[in-house]
């Protein structure tokens, strides 16, 4: 079992008076025990959060970025809106003495949890048997404490979507082939962008425990995990098509989670932070359509009035994890900080820490 499941299993589940109480109430509340914490208390908040989230935190930014800012703190107390891999990297780079809080314990990622740890034990047995001591291993961060335990004990590395690039080519000087986890899309595109040709790229299938490869096993330079982002997996070549036929004058943006198809047909493709630094030194007027997270997408069409943004699936939803995290969640944690008593704390143990910080370190 996950520490994730087991963490869930052992949640306190949140008064119903929580959900019961008016927005104007909650607010009111969630202001006041804030006050009451003072410095004790500091807020992440992840780029994708609700607006009636992200006014409470002292920060906004990407997954790491974030957990770097927690390990740079000396509050008591982190709370992390964002999803359960982020608040394990947040703990990670904290004292022992800090507490991290997930405000909703079912705010997991779909795409971290494609890649568990007896899976990648498994996979990783197989692959050395048919490659030998050849395989290096990258995690994005978008994966479970345990995982990046797993990267860090073998040698490997976190990633981002900021240096992926550097990663990879870092990865591939350090053996012959590289085995990139949990999202296969931005491994397959970065590793595009690096000249690596698909032919050469293999995908790991961890449910059927099977190497599918184009080429022959020998020629074969990465190994991508059979996983995937279901919000960015949401933009399709069809709405770039449509774009282009009805709209050739709009600049097409999309994050690197986004399918390779897709990625290779925009304009631009990069990280959160590259598609808002995009969006903030845009001319006047310009028209955009973005391939990312729908609170991120809402958030800078209210940002920037003078600009002409949509997002590039019309009829897209926001990431249903990231919303888990709301306004009657957070009160609570803060109101029952203010109590005196900690829920949903978020704690690696000491040797999945110490494995996942070398993974980390090698990045950063």
């Amino acid at each position: 079992m996950t520490l994730f499941l087991k963490e869930l299993q052992q949640a306190e589940a949140m008064p119903g008076a929580y959900l019961q109480a008016t927005t104007e109430e909650l607010h009111k509340r969630a202001k006041h025990a804030r006050a009451k914490l003072g410095n004790r208390l500091y807020i992440l908040g992840h780029h994708y959060q609700k607006d009636e989230v992200i006014q409470y935190a002292d920060v906004t930014g990407d997954s790491l970025q974030l957990s770097q800012i927690a390990g740079q703190q000396t509050a008591d107390y982190i709370i992390f809106c964002g999803v359960h891999f982020m608040a394990e990297t947040a703990d990670i780079l904290t004292t022992s003495e800090q507490a991290v809080i997930l405000p909703d314990m079912r705010a997991g990622c779909s795409m971290a949890d494609m890649a568990n740890i007896d899976q990648t034990e498994r996979a990783w047995s197989q692959l050395q048997e048919l490659f030998g001591d050849t395989i290096v291993p990258l995690t994005y961060v978008n994966s479970t404490a345990a995982i990046k335990a797993f990267v860090g004990r073998n040698g490997g590395a976190t990633v981002t979507s900021s240096n992926a690039e550097p990663m990879v080519r870092w990865a591939l000087t350090q053996k012959q082939r590289m085995l990139f986890l949990p999202d296969q899309h931005l491994g397959r595109n970065t590793a595009v962008k690096l000249g690596i040709p698909l032919e050469q790229m293999a995908i790991w299938d961890p449910i059927k425990q099977k190497l599918e490869a184009q080429c022959p096993i020998e020629d074969v330079q990465v190994i991508l995990w059979k996983g995937h982002c279901s919000v960015h997996m949401n933009f399709l070549p069809k709405h770039i098509d449509d774009l282009r036929q009805n709209d050739p004058d709009r600049t097409i943006l999309v994050h690197p989670e986004c399918t390779h198809e897709v990625v290779s047909q925009s304009d631009f493709a990069g990280s959160t932070k590259y598609i808002i630094d995009m969006i903030g030194a845009a001319e006047p007027g310009s028209k955009w359509a973005i391939g990312t997270e729908m609170n991120l997408v809402n958030r800078l069409i209210a940002d920037y009035p003078n600009l002409d943004i949509v997002s590039l699936n019309p009829y897209m939803c926001p990431c249903l994890t990231m919303n888990r995290i709301d306004l009657p969640h957070l009160t609570w944690a803060l109101e029952e900080l203010v109590a005196g008593r900690v829920i949903n704390r978020i704690q690696v143990d000491a040797k999945t820490a110490s494995d996942a910080k070398l993974a980390l370190d090698k990045m950063m």
